[in-house]
């Protein structure tokens, strides 16, 4: 064979990949077109965007297909998930709205990162939501006495005093926080208000692009029936909705939280402070690693206020902390005693705590790692 034969075959070879691409991109335009449908459809019979139990069936069904047809079923799905996370949020341009009742939601920082994504999902549903900021609350008495919502989402820091300048609400205002602490926030609005209080905390980012997938902690405070209709639209914006007591809420976020970012502060500060070269940890990282300190990196990409206002406020940090800080000097010790079996007894006494947890993780990851691998922005930083 030629040089350039094999030239030629390639060539022909590539423009047939070329055109199963283009016509990839037809269906994929084709079905988010349906899928826009769908969501239109659903807003008009308030059902919710994400059906985890359709989902499901969609998933096994193609990958039976994908078996039969002999194309990896790991990569079907994988395509399949893409796509739809994709046509859930082209899905959402407008919710139903389930109270129509409701004249006024006013979300206090709704010009925040969180209070924003809050104003577009009411305002998606139809509701008549205003974001009030610092530059208003000299007009706050004008805006809030006739609400039907308030919400709060201001900073950690500021969310109590807020709360405690609150002028008199409606008997039948709901008032909520989205605050990531929530026993103090929660006592707060029950003494500065007599009608229906609601804690929520969104276990998500201002970055997401919306509720669907994401979870919302639940902490009940006064009036449920009243409140019901919120937690129904949340559901129906795709989220999921896990109920606690405000305490067993701070207590784990001490652990979710506190304790993990705290752990990445002192990482990422210690790196600083030996500075040794980042280009040659990146490059250096196999993916897992890479992944690690893309995390770290995330961190500090953020609001050191934000970190600050939740290591600060949970009054588990400082023992939580110093626990953690003695079993590390602990293990510091074994390395010292280069007692390698009471390490691998250690290990095992906490591999078996998380049990099959563990094996789920390890195959969680490797996708996670995959995914990792591709991404240019971890191998290709300057």
């Amino acid at each position: 064979m030629s040089d350039r034969s094999f030239e030629q075959q390639l060539a022909d070879l590539r423009a047939q990949i070329d055109e199963a691409d283009s016509e990839l991109v037809d269906l994929l335009r084709k079905r988010t077109e349906i899928t826009k449908q769908i969501g239109q459809l659903k807003s008009e019979h308030a059902l919710p965007i994400y059906v985890p139990e359709r989902e499901k069936v969609l998933i096994e069904a193609r990958r039976k297909q994908a078996a039969a047809a002999g194309v990896s079923e790991d990569l079907v799905e994988d395509i399949l998930r893409r796509m739809m996370r994709d046509s859930y949020h082209s899905q959402h341009a407008k919710y139903a709205c389930i109270n129509p009742d409701v004249k006024k939601i006013v979300v206090i920082g709704g010009k925040g990162a969180l209070g924003s994504v809050l104003v577009g999902l009411f305002e998606q549903s139809g509701y008549p939501v205003y974001a009030l900021d610092k530059e208003d609350w000299a007009d706050a008495s004008a805006h809030l006495h006739d609400a039907d919502l308030v919400i709060i989402a201001v900073p950690i820091n500021l969310t109590c005093e807020i709360i405690s300048q609150l002028p008199k609400l409606k008997d039948d205002c709901i008032l909520a926080d989205v605050t990531s602490i929530k026993g103090a926030p929660l006592a707060a609005m029950l003494e500065a208000h007599a009608g229906p209080v609601l804690g929520l905390h969104p276990m998500f980012g201002p970055d997401a692009p919306g509720m669907i997938k994401q979870v919302v902690v639940v902490c009940e405070g006064r009036g449920a029936q009243q409140y019901q209709w919120l937690l129904d639209q949340m559901e129906l914006w795709g989220g999921s909705l896990y109920h606690s007591s405000a305490q067993e809420h701070d207590h784990a976020m001490a652990y979710i939280q506190v304790m993990r970012h705290f752990s990445t502060f002192v990482y990422g500060k210690h790196l600083q402070q030996e500075n040794p070269k980042l280009q040659d940890l990146i490059a250096f990282s196999s993916p897992i690693y890479r992944l690690e300190l893309a995390m770290v990196g995330r961190l500090f990409a953020q609001s050191g206020q934000l970190y600050a206002d939740i290591i600060f406020s949970n009054k588990e940090s400082i023992s939580l902390l110093k626990s953690f800080s003695a079993r590390f000097a602990e293990a510091i010790t074994l390395l010292e005693k280069g007692d390698k079996s009471a390490f691998i007894g250690q290990f095992e006494e906490a591999a078996e705590w998380f049990g099959d947890y563990a094996t789920l993780c390890l195959t969680d990851s490797k996708k996670m790692l995959l995914k990792a691998d591709d991404s240019h922005l971890l191998r290709t930083f300057k």
